[in-house]
């Protein structure tokens, strides 16, 4: 099959996480105003929209920093298959 066939364009990239985002936030604002008061914590809806701003910032952060992670990991496992450097596998 052709590689394009395979391989997820930049732009549905992005638009793939920036969906992500958005809804994981909804979602967090949305579950935040259901479970609080569970909780007997009132929250306004201006306090909802900054708490879910800062878990989606975290998250987002854990989500880039664990994707490099992986991909260290794959590189790594790479150039020890193919008894190649990093450094050369990045110039080739």
């Amino acid at each position: 099959m052709p590689a394009s066939l395979h391989k997820q364009s930049r732009r549905m990239s992005l638009i793939e996480a920036i969906s992500n985002v958005a809804v994981g936030f909804g979602l967090a604002i949305a579950t935040q105003m259901l479970v609080f008061p569970l909780f007997g914590l009132q929250a306004s809806f201006a306090d909802n929209l900054a708490l879910g701003s800062i878990f989606t910032g975290l998250s987002i952060g854990r989500s880039y920093l664990l994707r490099r992670l992986f991909e260290a990991i794959r590189v790594c496992s790479v150039t020890r298959v193919d008894g190649l450097s990093p450094r050369s596998e990045q110039d080739g």
